[in-house]
């Protein structure tokens, strides 16, 4: 349920009404706005009187809203939802580039793309640590060497980090991580998303391969029904019946989730597509169609990549593609 008040409302009269819908055992969230401040009802509402809420002198009008989740949803948050990493604005109008390799591999490779990737325009560095793979004898990343290796490229280049997380065990290795990155795989793994609620760093939440939008937004209520609120989405494409393509982007999920959340989107053309000489165009049809940000692989060396080289750019693309992207940004603000 939603209730919208009027502008300027009595302070002691919202008072009051908190207390007494928080004596229901209902949570309440406040979201104050330019023009309206508007209170989200969590809890069983069905036995609210919405005549007696109306009725209220501080209250415009009491709407139920039918979807399962709540806090992502924007009716109970109007305003989008910036997520603030470092100097960094996510979301709200601003474009975000997350660049880096699919794997850390060594020092020598993460400093180098890091440095490069930031001198094009990189507002934050991508590094996998732990790799979730298909195959047991894939290259399963440095682990605890690889998250070492990342706080070296951000101490040389300010870049904040962003890394995946794949188990509640590995959480207290993640305090020098600035995002948290939920992969495809564990979308729904929920003791994971509960615990990720419980502390307040940013996370950045990736679809599901098979995953509907709703399912998505319940996976990030998940975090918010715990109180961190900072949760960025991810659209990486995919599983369907063409083959050509790693995933299909789902393009039109960007509109979408933007009507449907308040919550940051961000594209990753990488995954989706699977191959390189696909992630320019798919990077700025993202763009054009609203996106966020990008989450962009870039390797210095693709053909030797332990993981995932067909799908990386070099740094030399990911620097035109940087300048394009900011072209392709302004003429969507016109």
């Amino acid at each position: 349920m939603v209730v919208i008040l009027k502008n300027n409302p009595d302070k002691g009269q919202l008072n009051n009404l908190v207390t007494w819908l928080s004596g229901k055992g209902i949570d309440v969230h406040t979201t104050v706005g330019a023009s309206q401040t508007i209170l989200g009802l969590v809890g069983d509402t069905t036995h609210l009187d919405i005549d007696l809420i109306s009725a209220l002198d501080i209250v415009e009008a009491v709407r139920r809203v039918q979807e399962p989740y709540k806090n992502a949803n924007r009716k109970f948050h109007p305003q989008d939802t910036v997520v603030k990493v470092g100097d960094t604005l996510i979301g709200g109008g601003n474009l975000t580039l997350i660049a880096g390799p699919c794997s850390v591999e060594s020092e020598e490779q993460i400093c180098e793309i890091a440095q490069k990737v930031k001198a094009s325009g990189a507002n934050l560095l991508r590094g996998g640590a732990f790799k979730p793979r298909t195959s047991p004898y894939s290259f399963q990343g440095m682990r605890q060497e690889g998250l070492r290796l990342l706080s070296l490229a951000k101490k040389l280049t300010g870049l904040p980090i962003v890394t995946e997380i794949m188990d509640i065990s590995q959480l207290p290795l993640f305090d020098d991580v600035d995002v948290i990155q939920v992969g495809a795989r564990n979308m729904q793994n929920f003791e994971l998303l509960k615990a990720l609620g419980a502390q307040r760093k940013p996370v950045l939440l990736k679809r599901g391969l098979s995953s509907t939008y709703e399912e998505l937004l319940m996976s990030a209520e998940y975090i918010m029904a715990g109180g961190n609120d900072q949760v960025i989405l991810c659209e990486r494409g995919i599983r369907t019946f063409e083959s050509y393509t790693r995933n299909t982007l789902d393009i039109s999920a960007i509109p979408v989730l933007k009507q449907l959340s308040h919550l940051p989107v961000i594209i990753d053309p990488s995954h989706s597509a699977g191959k390189s000489e696909l992630v320019d165009a798919l990077s700025c049809a993202s763009v054009a169609a609203g996106a966020d940000g990008l989450i962009i692989e870039v390797h210095n060396d693709p053909p030797h990549a332990l993981c995932d080289g067909p799908q990386s750019i070099r740094p030399e693309a990911f620097d035109k593609l940087a300048k394009k992207l900011k072209k392709v940004s302004e003429i969507t603000k016109l």
